[in-house]
């Protein structure tokens, strides 16, 4: 079998296996991601893997570098990539895209153990000077008015079931206007 079979054959195995797993997602044929671990979790990681032209029988690229793992360390980031890369010469001249991704997954806890989030500072100068403009503003407006009971009422009693107003609440009488200070032409 050439290269291009091979890659074939895998691409449709992964395509059976991963059907409706919101985990892998196939960005071209060549290119997949592969999220180790719950959206929730701290410790999860998002894995982007290409293949060369030989693939199988080079290594696929494998890569951290998503904004999904923004937070985990360079040091964290290194390890986890050496210890795909032994996988990956384990297993190299044979499909192994399955593999390599149900091994990190086993592994999650081992290759994350010495995970430390790591946030930038430029992140936090700018969020810090956000949230002190912000909460100053929002204290102003979050300031509503409080109706008493008699208030409350008062105004349930003048809305209709749906919590509307009648038809011209606000309307002015006419009549009225004109007996208490309309011009006088005499």
């Amino acid at each position: 079998m050439t290269a291009n079979e091979d890659q074939e054959m895998e691409l449709e195995a992964l395509r059976s296996i991963y059907e409706g797993d919101d985990c892998f997602k196939e960005l071209s044929p060549v290119s997949f991601q592969f999220r180790i671990g719950d959206l929730e979790d701290s410790k999860s990681f998002l894995l982007e893997v290409s293949w060369p032209e030989n693939y199988p029988e080079t290594a696929p690229d494998i890569s951290l570098e998503a904004f999904f793992n923004n937070r985990i360390s360079p040091e964290t980031k290194q390890y986890i990539l050496s210890k795909l890369s032994e996988q990956v010469e384990a297993n190299l001249g044979a499909a192994m895209m399955y593999t390599l991704f149900e091994w990190a997954k086993e592994n999650q806890e081992t290759l994350m153990e010495n995970h430390q989030p790591v946030t930038s500072a430029v992140t936090l100068i700018s969020n810090s000077d956000v949230m002190n403009n912000s909460t100053s503003v929002s204290k102003k407006k979050e300031k509503k008015e409080q109706l008493t009971k008699a208030q409350k009422r008062k105004l349930i009693g003048r809305t209709d079931n749906k919590g509307e107003l009648p038809r011209g609440w606000n309307w002015v009488d006419v009549i009225k206007l004109s007996k208490t200070g309309g011009k006088d032409e005499d």
